[in-house]
């Protein structure tokens, strides 16, 4: 029923000259691993293509479990000192959740660091596994790091008999499947979408001015007449 998401800021090469951070996504029923990858930098657009990839190649599952992180989720009072905070936490939907929910999927947050053991014991598997490697072929580059880590990911996700469930993650996956246990779905778009890219996107608002006119991203864009002045224009990108 979950999917235990996490992300992990770490030097996973001696030789590289930056931290990279690994993004997994991990079925919590059979700790099969749906999803990891690096990349430079924490990202709300690289959380939302880490969804994107898993929900297009394996479905729609029912609740993503995660951390507090910004995000994530947006937390009263520590967001912002700027703004005046009348909202509430969860009154406002971050843009990486507003992804999460527009596939039908349902988001829960760990009360804890301790509560989130499943998708830590991994990492510090795959810590192990692939700074031992990365410090063996002297990688400095991402893209050789990420070779090593899809190569490790099949070693656990194919491979390896979990400690926990005794089973290899990929059967137990398959086994849920094919017994009709698993809450996975297909992917479907709903209309009036024509575009998955209508799904996995950054969004934004605008308002209309009175010029039919609104300011983005330093550009000055006409709005079709019919849309009223003062309306709020939605803006999506890739």
């Amino acid at each position: 029923m979950l999917m235990q998401y996490d992300s992990s800021h770490h030097l996973w090469s001696p030789f590289a000259t930056k931290k990279w951070t690994l993004i997994t996504n991990l079925d919590d029923h059979s700790r099969f691993m749906l999803f990891g990858d690096f990349c430079d930098d924490e990202s709300v657009w690289n959380h939302i293509r880490a969804v994107e990839e898993t929900t297009l190649k394996y479905g729609v599952g029912l609740s993503y479990y995660t951390d507090n992180h910004s995000i994530f989720r947006f937390v009263c009072h520590r967001d912002s000192i700027w703004q005046n905070q009348i909202k509430g936490t969860d009154d406002v939907i971050t843009q990486w959740r507003q992804v999460v929910e527009d596939c039908g999927m349902n988001v829960i947050y760990a009360l804890s660091p301790q509560a989130k053991g499943k998708v830590e014991r991994p990492y510090r598997w795959l810590q192990d596994r692939i700074v031992r490697r990365c410090a063996k072929g002297g990688i400095k580059d991402i893209n050789d790091a990420k070779e090593i880590l899809a190569d490790e990911i099949y070693q656990y996700n194919y491979k390896r008999v979990h400690s926990t469930t005794g089973d290899i993650p990929a059967i137990r996956f398959q086994r849920a499947i094919d017994d009709g246990r698993s809450m996975f779905k297909p992917f479907q778009l709903a209309e009036p979408l024509k575009s998955t890219k209508d799904i996995f996107c950054l969004r934004e608002q605008r308002r209309v001015n009175g010029y039919h006119q609104i300011s983005w991203q330093g550009k000055i864009l006409n709005i079709k007449k019919e849309i009223p002045i003062g309306a709020l224009v939605d803006l999506k990108s890739t």
